[in-house]
């Protein structure tokens, strides 16, 4: 799995987002481009900003017994899969104002290193190591690129 944290790795992450354009369609997914960006700051507003929910200790129970090995293992997220509530952008979304914020957020994990990130508490798995985190920003990111063609 590409390393999210290293400068090199997120650079190029940011590039393929630098291709996308306000009218840039979907290979596959109902989203707009500009909702896709939306949906995948959720992943970091659950990490930075305190907006989300947590899940109650039986929903945090079952997502890290059902959920959580398909978010931090390699295998690829299947198309068009089911997300969370959280998740799901269904009104409009400013492209530019979600293309920067996904962008320094990006940045902003780059720079605090995948020390930061070791056993760090997830908001709905538990403690995840360096290596789930990883795992779950990257794929998560290179999936929704790739549904929008870079």
């Amino acid at each position: 799995m590409n390393n999210i944290f290293t400068a090199s790795e997120s650079q190029k992450v940011i590039q393929r987002i630098q291709q996308l354009s306000p009218t840039t369609k979907g290979l596959w997914g109902k989203m707009t481009v500009a909702q896709m960006l939306a949906h995948c700051n959720v992943t970091y507003e659950m990490i930075y900003e305190n907006i989300h929910p947590k899940p109650n200790p039986i929903l945090k129970l079952i997502l890290k017994m059902f959920v959580k090995n398909a978010v931090v293992t390699e295998k690829p997220y299947k198309k068009s899969s089911q997300t969370a509530p959280a998740f799901i952008i269904k009104d409009d979304k400013d492209f530019e104002a979600e293309k920067k914020r996904l962008i320094d957020y990006i940045t902003k994990t780059q720079k605090l290193g995948e020390s930061h990130f070791d056993n760090k508490e997830s908001h709905s798995f538990g403690a995840l190591t360096k290596n789930e985190w990883n795992t779950m920003l990257y794929k998560h990111l290179d999936h929704h690129l790739s549904q929008f063609g870079v």
